[in-house]
């Protein structure tokens, strides 16, 4: 039985909270990123990345553009170590990249790390230790002072280490369960390793300060974020980190307040995997920039092919509603929907260095990879009219007249819903050729000729029920005449009230498609569609078709 009542505030709000972030609408630059799928993503998979995949996995986020990438814990266990040493001794590294390793703050686990991290151009190494007040008086049962020594002592022996060995390696620490940990404290911790450090402006420090859980509504984050930032020694010379993991499904806005609030840098992953409900996914969150005009230094330019790499190497699926890598996100089924989005379409091609606005599409798919045929516009049961005319504009160059629009998307929804699944633009363009073109009965026409005389004289030879006959009649042109021919012939009783034509293809060999609709007896249009590169026969075919489609539904046979 839930009981809301065994359950308290867990975090500390800082003494001062300002709040300058809030008053600020937007992140400006690009953080600094950090993945962290190779050691934080990687050991929370079921069955974690062989040596192998790991090496693949690290060469996607080269591709990416991470620039920093934590690679493991070296002294966790010998996969750990070997990863590390075969990405130095196969000289995998670019130049401009930089190897993070993570170390608890004891001596033997660091060593051991450093032992890893021989011959690396470019390393940061990461020390932390639990800080907050839950784990210090349950797990630890360590005094405050006691806590911080442990950072103190971890803080030396990596400057030590890094003396000894004649090497640059900078150097990150996080008071780990930061978000459980009193701000003040939190504070005290982390300069007193900054004291050990002494950063310079060559040699940044980096403080990461994760949300190892989720504790907290997200402006509590970043209000915690801010007291740091402003109170930190030596904050010149410091990287400030997050690290937010999402418990509360607000990983994103942690990030995105944090940043506000003063950081300078960001831990995550891709699509957020990571221990429990994830790390904070780095896609959403450049992205996010990315719709606000502000390049994220990242490339997902290729996105189906990181999902296709992502899901193969950690063996994990992108839900199909993952923000901007998800097979979904920019999917369309609604016909309100559509008909927004087919017009914003239409209106940003009929405008020069227009900004994109199209509604309801935060960013142009093909920005990532992604096609309007296959990720826009998708039709169903729901959808509508402005939908299935756009994928029969834009993926076959049909303008279909806006009623006839209406008409066909009427039979899409009904063979959607009889078939219970969505249909492809293939299997859409398939139902128009079945129900518009080339109906040939009960009428079908074989040859028509044509005199001038008196306006137009149509010598029309038709057929209906194996009987063939030729016919004349008065037209005020082609079309009508043809038209009155058949009237007359068969006793039909229909007014032909919409006519439209359109080129298929621009050159000297293209076809036309024109479009009729008859208004019958019943009252109700009827509509016919016709292709061929000479007009007038496009017309006939198209005449033809509409007038079979009214016969056909006043049982004529």
């Amino acid at each position: 039985m839930m009981n809301p009542d065994k359950y308290k505030k867990q975090f500390f709000n800082p003494p001062v909270a300002e709040l300058k972030w809030a008053k600020k609408d937007a992140v400006d630059k690009a953080p600094v990123w950090c993945s962290v799928d190779l050691r934080d993503g990687n050991q929370a998979l079921v069955v974690p990345m062989d040596l192998e995949t790991k090496l693949q996995f690290f060469e996607l986020l080269v591709q990416i553009g991470f620039k920093e990438i934590e690679v493991g814990f070296p002294a966790a266990s010998e996969t750990e170590f070997e990863f590390l040493r075969a990405l130095i001794e196969r000289d995998m590294v670019p130049d401009d990249v930089t190897l993070q390793v993570l170390t608890q703050a004891r001596e033997h686990i660091i060593r051991r790390t450093f032992e890893g991290l021989k011959g690396c151009k470019n390393a940061i190494v990461h020390v932390y230790n639990s800080t907050s007040l839950a784990q210090r008086e349950q797990v630890f049962k360590k005094s405050k002072e006691e806590i911080k020594q442990i950072a103190v002592d971890g803080a030396k022996l990596l400057k030590q280490l890094t003396d000894e060995a004649g090497e640059k390696y900078r150097f990150e620490y996080s008071p780990e369960s930061f978000t459980g940990t009193e701000p003040e404290y939190a504070l005290e911790v982390c300069n007193a390793v900054l004291d050990v450090w002494q950063p310079t402006a060559d040699r940044k420090a980096i403080i990461n300060l994760p949300s190892t859980v989720q504790l907290s509504m997200p402006h509590v984050y970043a209000n915690q974020i801010e007291y740091l930032s402003d109170n930190l020694k030596y904050r010149e010379n410091v990287v400030l980190s997050l690290h937010p993991h999402n418990d509360r499904g607000t990983g994103i806005a942690d990030a995105e307040m944090g940043l506000l609030a003063g950081a300078d840098r960001i831990e995550g992953t891709i699509f957020g995997n990571g221990e429990r409900t994830g790390n904070v996914d780095l896609v959403t969150v450049a992205l996010n920039m990315y719709s606000q005009g502000v390049d994220p230094g990242l490339h997902f330019d290729n996105m189906l092919e990181i999902v296709d790499k992502y899901e193969e190497y950690t063996g994990m699926d992108v839900n199909p509603r993952t923000p901007y890598g998800g097979a979904l996100v920019f999917a369309a089924f609604s016909g309100s929907h559509q008909d927004a989005i087919a017009k914003g379409m239409a209106y940003r091609e009929s405008m020069d260095e227009m900004k994109w606005t199209v509604p309801y599409i935060p960013i142009d798919p093909k920005d990532i990879g992604r096609s309007y045929d296959a990720d826009v516009i998708r039709i169903n049961s729901q959808s509508g009219k402005g939908g299935v005319g756009f994928i029969l504009e834009h993926n076959f160059g049909l303008r279909l007249p806006k009623q006839m629009r209406e008409n066909f998307s009427y039979m899409v929804k009904s063979e959607s819903d009889h078939a219970h699944k969505e249909l492809t633009p293939d299997q859409i363009f398939d139902l128009f050729i079945d129900k518009y073109e080339d109906v040939t009965k009960p009428f079908n026409i074989s040859e028509v000729h044509f005199k001038q005389r008196n306006g137009i004289v149509a010598y029309v030879t038709t057929q209906h029920k194996g009987q063939s006959c030729e016919v004349m009649a008065n037209g005020n042109g082609r079309l009508d005449a043809v038209s009155k021919a058949l009237m007359k012939q068969y006793n039909l009783d229909y007014h032909l009230e919409v006519y439209e034509e359109h080129a298929l293809e621009q050159s000297s060999s293209s076809r036309a498609i024109a479009y009729v609709g008859v208004r019958a007896g019943d009252g109700n249009l009827y509509w016919g569609a016709g292709v061929d590169p000479d007009i007038i026969r496009a017309s006939i075919d198209a005449l033809l078709t509409a007038v079979n489609n009214a016969a056909a539904a006043a049982g004529i046979d």
